[in-house]
């Protein structure tokens, strides 16, 4: 009878459990595809997408700013139209700052150059159409401190002007016509009276002359 004897080679059950936890990572032979990470994928697209979304954003904004300059409460209207979340709008509108893209300082200037300068308006006007714009208060508040203390002789030259449109009429109306039309302006009621009869005085003084040549 063969008689079998124990190898010396045998380990402890305990042994063999502690090689096996200390076996070296799977490596995947060339051409073989390793099972997909259903997590990390879903993470990659997840990031890729709000990537995406956020360079849309900003291509929105960046072609919004291209037909005309935004306060910052407009560039939160427009962000809100697109997919990201607030505090990414918050960060793309001070990136925009940053590179002067988005300037309340120079827009409150332009308002005041195309609706003071060019349109007539007056103080009371300029502040609504700077409020209408969303700018920040204490900007609309230094800006109107820089307007020229002009309100009246501004008020009486545009009256002036336009009495010459309103010859058809009687003073009454003329009256009536001139002080809506400077009140819709901004000028300030002090500044109207004074500009309606400044140009009821001129329209008196044209009519008079206008007899005296006859």
């Amino acid at each position: 009878m063969v008689h079998f004897e124990a190898s010396d080679s045998a380990q402890d059950p305990a042994q063999d459990a502690a090689q096996n936890s200390t076996l070296a990572s799977v490596t995947y032979l060339p051409g073989v595809v390793p099972p997909e990470d259903p997590a990390g994928d879903q993470a990659a697209h997840e990031e890729t997408d709000a990537t995406a979304e956020r360079e849309r954003a900003e291509k929105v904004l960046l072609h919004r700013l291209r037909g005309r300059s935004l306060s910052i409460s407009e560039a939160r209207t427009v962000l809100r139209t697109t997919d990201i979340d607030q505090a990414e709008a918050e960060e793309i509108i001070e990136r925009f700052a940053e590179l002067h893209y988005i300037d309340e300082e120079k827009l409150a200037d332009q308002i005041i150059h195309s609706h003071h300068e060019r349109k007539g308006l007056g103080r009371a006007g300029v502040q609504t159409e700077m409020r209408r714009r969303g700018l920040d208060a204490n900007l609309i508040l230094e800006k109107l401190e820089e307007l020229p203390d002009d309100e009246a002789e501004r008020a009486i030259e545009m009256a002036i002007k336009r009495v010459g449109q309103l010859e058809r009429f009687d003073e009454q109306t003329v009256d009536r016509r001139l002080t809506g039309f400077l009140m819709r302006k901004g000028y300030s009621s002090g500044a109207v009276r004074l500009a309606v009869k400044a140009a009821l005085a001129s329209r008196s003084a044209g009519r008079a002359s206008t007899v005296r040549f006859r």
